[in-house]
């Protein structure tokens, strides 16, 4: 039997096998889901997900398939819920908050690791960008949540009557 197909991380040197690492169901599952991601939101979470390792550990393929099914359905659904609310949250959205969550480490203003997604879902309820206003909507109906501000009430009310509805 042979070797099989070694390859070297680009980033460290380490040499690894790539049988090895699809054989592991975490490994496929976590590198498939990146890779349908595709493109510049695919490299972004790659570049987030490192914040969730220690400076003494790796992180194991198995936590790294967990950290993803935790945001992958959200990033899908292109909807997060933070606080009782509902926010509207395109692929570019995912792309700003987590680089924000990157500069945020570089400047020392996130301590790192990260324990869970709530930084970079706090950030996205913060999001205001040009392919979307990002108004927040009260939850639906039975969730918990707490009034609009009048703010978001009033540009809510306008964004309904420039869509007509």
């Amino acid at each position: 039997m042979g070797a099989g197909m070694k390859t070297r991380c680009p980033c460290c040197g380490a040499s690894f096998s790539l049988e090895v690492l699809i054989a592991h169901e975490a490994s496929r599952e976590a590198i498939k889901n990146v890779f349908l991601l595709g493109g510049e939101l695919g490299a972004e979470t790659i570049r987030y997900l490192a914040l969730f390792r220690s400076a003494e550990r790796d992180i194991s393929m198995d936590r790294l398939a967990r950290l993803l099914a935790q945001i992958i359905p959200d990033m899908r659904a292109g909807t997060i819920q933070r606080r009782g609310q509902a926010y509207d949250v395109p692929p570019a959205a995912w792309v700003w908050a987590m680089r924000q969550a990157l500069s945020a480490r570089e400047s020392g203003r996130l301590k790192t690791p990260l324990t869970s997604h709530g930084w970079l879902y706090e950030a996205l309820s913060g999001w205001r960008g040009e392919e979307s206003s990002l108004v927040a909507r009260q939850a639906a109906p039975g969730q918990p949540g707490k009034a609009l501000s009048q703010t978001a009430t009033a540009v809510a009310a306008l964004e309904s009557r420039i869509n007509g509805r």
